[in-house]
């Protein structure tokens, strides 16, 4: 399973769907980790920094407050990072927003030209426990009507796997700031520790 994952992420990096639709991606594909992670975090899409920089999934802004959360469930980074996986729904970097604020999202066809990869992904890795962070990432487990209050704090049993999502941890978000959402994404933890507990993760 090993060999097959490292095709896949070969043919990944090699990928040019969105370029040659015409979408204004930017830099290498970013992903982490390794076959046989029994814990998987889908992000939305790299940021800039990961893009430009230090080429890992979630080590901007965004990422430092999420690995603070992961902090209280007991993971430290760089343990977390060597265990687990780290993917997002879209692999590149899709560019800076028209308005100049922030990233640009992936649109709908972007997140359905790179939707195989992530599959593939879930295939090979195979996880006990999937963490899908944002909206975005939500939506591929959870379909795009149910609304965030409804399922951030709860954990789920889906095609055989944990699934524990979160919101997405952008300094920007209006959405994590108010208490009674922090309310919930602390129970997002404590389930989250649960799991850590019960499988020894």
């Amino acid at each position: 399973m090993t060999h097959e994952l490292e095709q896949l992420q070969q043919q990944i990096r090699a990928c040019q769907r969105c370029l040659l639709a015409g979408y204004p991606v930017q830099g290498p594909p970013i992903f982490s980790g390794a076959a046989h992670a029994r814990l998987m975090v889908i992000g939305q899409a790299p940021g800039k920094v990961e893009a430009g920089r230090t080429l890992k999934p979630f080590s901007g802004s965004a990422g430092k407050r999420l690995f603070r959360w992961f902090g209280q469930v007991g993971w430290e980074e760089d343990d977390f990072r060597a265990r687990f996986y780290m993917s997002s729904v879209t692999k590149c970097f899709p560019g800076p927003n028209k308005s100049g604020r922030g990233d640009r999202a992936p649109s709908r066809k972007e997140q359905q030209l790179c939707a195989p990869w992530l599959e593939a992904e879930l295939m090979l890795v195979d996880p006990e426990v999937v963490v899908p962070v944002g909206k975005m990432a939500i939506e591929r487990f959870f379909g795009r009507n149910r609304k965030l209050v409804d399922i951030i704090g709860a954990r789920f049993q889906i095609d055989g796997r944990i699934v524990v999502p979160l919101p997405h941890p952008s300094g920007a978000s209006a959405w994590i700031q108010k208490p009674e959402h922090q309310t919930l994404i602390h129970r997002a933890l404590g389930h989250l520790a649960v799991v850590k507990r019960e499988l020894g993760l």
